[in-house]
């Protein structure tokens, strides 16, 4: 007999998972939401297998907030080989061009970077999830097609120089959502006259949550030994998400009004742009959206 199916919990909250090695981002969500026997779970942004780093994990209610989170601003660590271009452009894919690595020096790599700070412009790389023609890019890179791809525009906030030896670098890099490192080193490389992909990536910030304590999966894994309670504690509240947001607190009468999508006038409120709005105890109620007339608009509804 198979074993009956564990009840479904309404726990809400983010968790900060540091994502292994090895894992998709939805199995790293597929376990967490496991361990956690939660009803609902979605990530914001996915890494590739090969990479590691910050995957935030909403659970509950806070899974609403994974469209704006998507959006979120970001950075990476990025280990480069020079020498060598993969098809796939990480340690992964056949190697399909090279160069000689011992032509670049850590000061012309270091010439170069500049270039690539502010607005740039990506096509991007085959492998990867976008659609075409509603199949996968991957999936019809696998099948040995390149079909045209339309440049995007991205920003670069940084771009350092960790450390440098003779054909690897190692670069910090802040960017904008929807930048493809793979492709970024790439386009670096080419600059420099070489060739080069991604030897390892890991992922530090993900807007906001740029100074939080990432939970690795093992430790995830002893925590549920201890019981929910135990996990439940590692959790942030949906409410971490909007560290920098313009924030409004509204009594219970402009609650109930927004509750049920009518726009209120709030004396705090910011004159145009998005909110965050608390109830009178700092409990989060909803996205908020100064209209036309000045008034608080609810444009998703959080609270439970």
């Amino acid at each position: 007999m198979s074993k009956p199916r564990r009840a479904k919990r309404k726990v809400s909250g983010i968790l900060l998972l540091d994502k292994p090695l090895g894992y998709s981002s939805n199995q790293a969500l597929q376990r967490v939401r496991g361990l956690y026997q939660a009803e609902k779970a979605g990530h914001t942004g996915s890494l590739d297998p090969l990479a590691t780093g910050l995957l935030p994990i909403c659970l509950g209610q806070a899974t609403k907030l994974c469209g704006y989170l998507l959006d979120s601003d970001k950075r990476y660590v990025a280990t480069v080989k020079f020498g060598e271009k993969t098809a796939t452009g990480d340690a992964e894919g056949a190697v399909i061009a090279t160069s000689d690595p011992a032509a670049l020096d850590e000061a012309a790599l270091g010439g170069v970077l500049p270039r690539f700070l502010g607005p740039i412009s990506q096509i991007p790389p085959m492998y990867s999830a976008l659609k075409h023609e509603g199949q996968r890019l991957y999936e019809l890179a696998r099948q040995g097609q390149d079909v045209h791809r339309e440049p995007r525009e991205v920003v670069i906030h940084s771009i350092r120089l960790l450390s440098y030896a003779p054909g690897q670098a190692v670069l910090d890099v802040a960017c904008s959502k929807g930048t493809y490192i793979r492709t970024l080193v790439e386009d670096i490389a080419a600059a420099s006259g070489q060739h080069a992909h991604l030897t390892a990536l890991r992922r530090l910030e993900v807007a906001p949550f740029v100074d939080g304590a990432m939970i690795p999966m093992d430790t995830l894994e002893h925590v549920a030994g201890q019981g929910l309670a135990a996990l439940d504690a590692l959790l942030l509240p949906t409410a971490a998400a909007f560290a920098g947001w313009p924030r409004v607190a509204v009594d219970a009468d402009r609650a109930h009004y927004l509750s049920r999508g009518q726009a209120v006038r709030v004396a705090s409120a910011p004159p145009v742009g998005r909110v965050a709005v608390f109830d009178s105890e700092g409990n989060v109620l909803c996205i908020g959206q100064i209209d036309e007339a000045g008034r608080v608009a609810p444009r998703r509804w959080l609270a439970d």
